[in-house]
């Protein structure tokens, strides 16, 4: 089990006959003896008279005088990932004039590539010169994936120089190093492509995948849509792969349409369950969570085609999504029936969390504590599941029993442990977890310092927040908006607009979450003129169609007595939505004009807008200030029955008091028992 430190058993020592240079009488087998930690320094000062009990450490099998036995152990301590054993065995050979074969090298490189070890692919890439294998192509092109593989591009860019250009695989081979770079490296590749086409070198399925990767990765549509007819042109249009990889490119520029007829315009023979996980995924990735599970339908039911363990981890989240709990268990029922995927410790992480989003904790935690197996993943699955549904005490003492099962928190488990000391206001564990943060270098992420400044703010601590974003070396938009919403929090609404000041004519420029934070501060403090600087940059950046901007500025407004402003805010919103309509009310509300405010709740339902638990809160308020009992009752009817809305302590006490008020005793004790009895 991870984490607990249990040393692997001996393996069994196999002697055969395999004559040293110099040969003892009655004596066929070598002492194996392990050599401990202070005798290194002893080891590397005798390098130069090499023995076999150096090539030969313990576990490792002595051969006969046939070298491709020899090969065969090399093959199987690389593919076994134990370098440290087939190089030594390598040493051993290169002492004794013993050549190695291209196939040995080309395991070994395998091992290095899944590895990502450049220290040991350099040593190989020497044991290859040794053996007079610079030359052959095939290793040649196997250590050009190698370098890019390890990040070295420049090493693979000067093995690759030095090759004849006639072949197409290592060109696919330096395309491949540039996918894996990322970023806008398509220029890179599309000039490589170029020069391909330029020398006649004969293109494959393979250099158009990593074209098309590359141009996905980057979100590049227009020279996505130039390969595409180059494709057709070429005669490659057909091939599942290069479809596979279209689908996927447009998908990641967000063209759902093309992908969908990309996927169309193949046959239903040639759909594999790559294509469809292709979809799948990609509608899911684009936020289409109910298009994505009638892909899955349409592939179960129509090509009885059954989902691979990739399917299943993009589907679990879109259930969550759609709260869809009864899809749900059937995807479990179907984990358990194939047994080898109900094994797979991702697709338990996944259930767990759908379970949990789908407030179900009881199914959620069966899954995780009927697992014989556990992993970090899944404990900070259980974990976010008992945050989401109001467990924080247990979700933060989960964290506890995680590394009492000797797991260690990552990234992830302590990127969700803050926000729940944020809610809880639990300084003491915040600060535990602040300093485990700081021992395992997680601070350095922005993301997790961005929580801790949050947290420290929430338990009225701001200067330990500024501290922390003084400190941060790489700050990005979203520390800056973090460390506006730490002085806001803390009532400092001056300093957080000098923040907001400093942000602006910094690299980094506001987006829709800072913009809507500081519309909400300048409501706060009254200020008009700066808050319409701020709606003049959100017209000037187009983003009026973003609900919560768009939310904030008509309530801004209506706290500034702008009524008239607010309205006219509201009416020039495209699509509106329960945000921007519970907006609206709070503006009326605001400025006095109640009655108006209720009526507009009742325009909002009469068309067809589900209020949610903020319009309610909002509408419930405005009554309590004026003092209108029947509208209340009547509210909170909706809550309960119509909408089936949680309703709190507070809410109910306040038409207590409303009901007392105007002498309706009987009503408000009503109201009590029910109170009790939620």
């Amino acid at each position: 089990m991870e984490g607990l430190g249990i040393l692997p058993s001996p393996t069994a020592v196999h002697l055969h006959l395999f004559p040293p240079p110099n040969p003892l009488t009655n004596q066929n087998t070598f002492k194996i003896r392990s050599s401990p930690q202070s005798q290194t320094s002893t080891t590397r000062k005798q390098r130069n008279n090499f023995e076999e009990k150096d090539a030969f450490p313990s576990a490792l099998p002595l051969h006969t005088k046939n070298p491709n036995a020899i090969y065969k152990d090399i093959q199987r301590f690389a593919k076994q990932n134990k370098l440290k054993e087939a190089l030594t065995i390598l040493d051993y050979l290169d002492k004794r004039g013993i050549p190695v074969n291209p196939t040995t090298f080309s395991e070994l490189i395998a091992s290095v590539v899944r590895l990502k070890s450049l220290s040991t692919g350099k040593v190989i890439h020497t044991h290859i010169r040794i053996n007079g294998l610079e030359n052959n192509e095939f290793l040649r092109t196997k250590l050009v994936n190698m370098y890019t593989s390890c990040g070295s591009f420049e090493d693979a860019r000067q093995v690759f120089d030095e090759m004849p250009t006639s072949s197409v695989y290592p060109w696919n081979a330096l395309l491949r190093g540039s996918v894996i770079r990322g970023g806008k490296m398509y220029h890179e590749i599309l000039k490589t492509f170029s020069l391909m086409r330029e020398l006649g070198i004969e293109l494959n399925v393979y250099t158009f995948s990593c074209l098309i990767k590359s141009l996905g990765g980057a979100s590049a549509l227009y020279q996505g849509l130039k390969t595409h007819g180059l494709l057709i042109k070429n005669g490659f249009i057909e091939d599942s792969i290069i479809g596979t990889c279209l689908i996927d490119m447009y998908f990641k520029c967000g063209k759902t349409r093309l992908a969908h007829q990309v996927f169309e315009e193949i046959v239903e023979d040639r759909r594999d369950v790559v294509l469809w996980g292709a979809m799948i995924a990609g509608f899911a990735h684009n936020r289409l969570q109910i298009e994505a599970l009638e892909y899955l339908r349409r592939m179960v039911r129509e090509q009885q085609i059954c989902p691979n363990s990739v399917i299943l981890t993009t589907i679990l989240p879109a259930i969550s999504h759609v709260q869809s709990r009864k899809l749900g268990q059937e995807v479990h029922a179907y984990v358990i029936k194939t047994k080898e995927y109900s094994k797979q410790l991702f697709i338990q992480s996944g259930l767990i969390d759908m379970y949990c989003k789908c407030g179900d904790m009881g199914s959620g935690r069966k899954v995780f504590y009927g697992s014989t197996e556990r992993n970090a993943i899944s404990w900070t699955a259980l974990m976010s599941g008992y945050a989401a549904n109001g467990r924080l005490e247990q979700a933060l003492r989960s964290i506890v029993w995680m590394q009492q099962e000797r797991f260690k928190p990552d990234i992830v488990t302590i990127n969700t442990v803050i926000p729940v000391c944020e809610k809880l206001k639990a300084l003491k564990q915040g600060k535990e977890i602040h300093c485990f943060a700081v021992k395992n270098n997680f601070t350095q992420q922005v993301s997790i310092t961005t929580s801790l400044m949050m947290m420290y703010a929430k338990c009225g601590r701001h200067a330990y927040s500024v501290k922390l974003f003084d400190n941060l070396d790489r700050k990005n938009v979203i520390s800056w908006t973090a460390m506006i919403e730490s002085y806001a929090e803390n009532g400092c609404f001056d300093e957080a607009i000098g923040v907001f000041r400093s942000m602006v004519v910094s690299k980094h420029r506001p987006d829709s979450v800072t913009i809507s934070r500081m519309l909400s501060v300048c409501g706060e403090i009254n200020s008009l003129k700066l808050g319409k600087e701020i709606h003049g940059q959100v017209l000037k950046k187009d983003l009026g169609s973003v609900p919560f901007v768009s939310s904030e500025i008509v309530r801004f407004y209506g706290s500034c007595g702008d009524l008239r402003k607010a309205v006219r805010a509201f009416e020039m919103i495209p699509v509106k939505g329960s945000m921007t309509w519970t907006a609206v009310i709070e503006a009326y509300g605001c400025n006095s004009r109640y009655r108006e405010a209720v009526d507009l709740f009742d325009e909002m339902i009469r068309r067809g807008f589900t209020p949610n638990k903020f319009t309610f809160k909002a509408v419930l308020c405005i009554c309590e200030q004026a003092g209108f009992v029947d509208e209340a009752c009547k509210v909170l009817e909706l809550m309960r029955k119509r909408y089936k809305v949680e309703v709190s302590t507070e809410q109910y006490s306040s038409i207590i008091n409303l009901l007392t008020g105007s002498g309706r005793k009987d009503e408000a004790e009503s109201f009590s028992r029910l109170m009790s009895c939620s």
